[in-house]
């Protein structure tokens, strides 16, 4: 019989939909709970699981009063929500609460010294972690790994990759205020691209970590939503002014990698933006290696609709057909299970399977650390118009404490309006 993991979840929003319809097709998972702020959204979720017959999905009040009652708790809330969220959680441990672990949703915090302090505190709990970044899980990227493992053995690994996530711009208004999300489309989405990157640039067999860091340049910029037709767009729909405290929405950048066994050097180029004007969400990613490459497009798809003109009145939710999609009729791309396609099916199973064996998952918050190290020290490339020197001791310290400008809401001071 398979064993079952009964999940808490926080938050009820976009991403937390989105996992819920990820473990339906998850043998041993249950949504035992639910709680938000919004407590009409709770009951939407709620609703949502106990009709797909998904799991009890019992409404708290509070974090604390759920860890109680389930083996995991995950966590999707606002980015600026989730210290307190663990801070809460650790309480319900030291007075009881028999956790076998705790997810966080990507970025594991804000800043590094925000991340750390999370860190921190689930260790001293004894706590087990998941840091969910679903796009080292894609199925597209574990299957090219393997294809092409042979070719790795005989020439080398990869040299060079390419990672891209772009679409039309966040659901929610606070996604939009780099106050409270921690930046703008780097923190949001370059998190992803960044990881997806090193992780198969990594060598068989090896650790996702064992790549080191040696410098990164990056560049911050407001191209699409710092226009005033935009801006106002912005303000009229989720309130968040771009005028006052505007977030970048694109970014591009190079980080380079050292193998600390043969001393070669490789490459991860990302780029992420929010200003994406094609069919919706793309996922690309593609590698060189010696002889050898891959290429990943989510919106090559084997599925294709067309709406026309005279038919656009009739058709149903965008987003049916593609996450985020800009269009509801012409030539559509559809993808018919893109939770499975991104990931986020496969890095609910190595949760469950790692939680109930009592252990980390293969991406535990230590990796979830490193990845909100590298997006800090992208920020302060873009800042101060330079690479970043990642094996410098002096770089490493202030990192641990910088906050960058276009999080403190002062992005004025670096990003471009008019």
């Amino acid at each position: 019989m398979t064993q079952v993991l009964k999940i808490g979840i926080v938050g009820a929003g976009f991403v937390a939909k989105f996992h819920a319809r990820a473990m339906l097709q998850v043998r041993g998972v249950e949504i035992a709970g639910i709680t938000s702020r919004t407590a009409t959204s709770a009951e939407a979720l709620a609703r949502f699981v106990r009709a797909n017959s998904l799991g009890e999905a019992r409404v708290y009040r509070s974090a604390g009063e759920m860890a109680a009652q389930v083996d995991a708790v995950a966590i999707f809330s606002p980015n600026d929500t989730r210290l307190a969220i663990v801070e809460e959680i650790v309480e319900a441990v030291k007075k009881g609460a028999a956790l076998k672990g705790v997810i966080c949703e990507k970025p594991l915090g804000r800043n590094l010294a925000e991340a750390r302090r999370m860190v921190d505190l689930v260790k001293g709990a004894g706590l087990k972690t998941a840091y969910f970044e679903n796009q080292i899980f894609m199925k597209p990227i574990k299957v090219q790994l393997a294809q092409l493992a042979p070719q790795q053995l005989s020439m080398g690994p990869l040299v060079l990759t390419r990672s891209a996530e772009e679409h039309g711009g966040p659901h929610e208004g606070w996604f939009w205020d780099p106050t409270r999300q921690g930046g703008g489309v780097l923190s949001d989405m370059g998190c992803h691209s960044i990881a997806v990157g090193w992780y198969v640039l990594t060598p068989l067999g090896k650790s996702p970590t064992f790549l080191q860091p040696v410098s990164i340049n990056a560049e911050c910029a407001l191209l699409k939503w710092g226009l005033p037709r935009w801006r106002k767009a912005l303000l009229d729909k989720y309130g968040v002014d771009y005028s006052k405290t505007p977030a970048e929405d694109f970014t591009t950048g190079m980080i380079t990698f050292r193998n600390p066994e043969s001393g070669q050097i490789v490459k991860a180029q990302f780029t992420d933006s929010w200003m994406f004007e094609k069919q919706g969400l793309r996922l690309f990613m593609d590698g060189m290696g010696p002889g050898y490459a891959f290429e990943v497009n989510t919106l090559s798809s084997s599925l294709q609709v067309f709406i026309g003109d005279a038919a656009a009145e009739a058709v149903a939710d965008a987003e049916q057909a593609l996450e985020k999609s800009t269009a509801t009729r012409g030539l559509l791309a559809v993808q018919h299970n893109e939770p499975d396609l991104y990931g986020y099916t496969d890095e609910i199973e190595d949760a469950r399977k790692a939680f109930l064996a009592g252990k980390d998952a293969f991406l535990s918050w230590d990796y979830g650390l490193e990845i909100t190290k590298l997006v800090m020290a992208g920020y302060l490339s873009s800042e101060e118009r330079r690479s970043i020197d990642l094996t410098d001791p002096a770089v490493q310290k202030k990192l641990e404490t910088y906050i960058p400008l276009i999080q403190q809401g002062k992005g004025k001071e670096v990003l471009h309006l008019l």
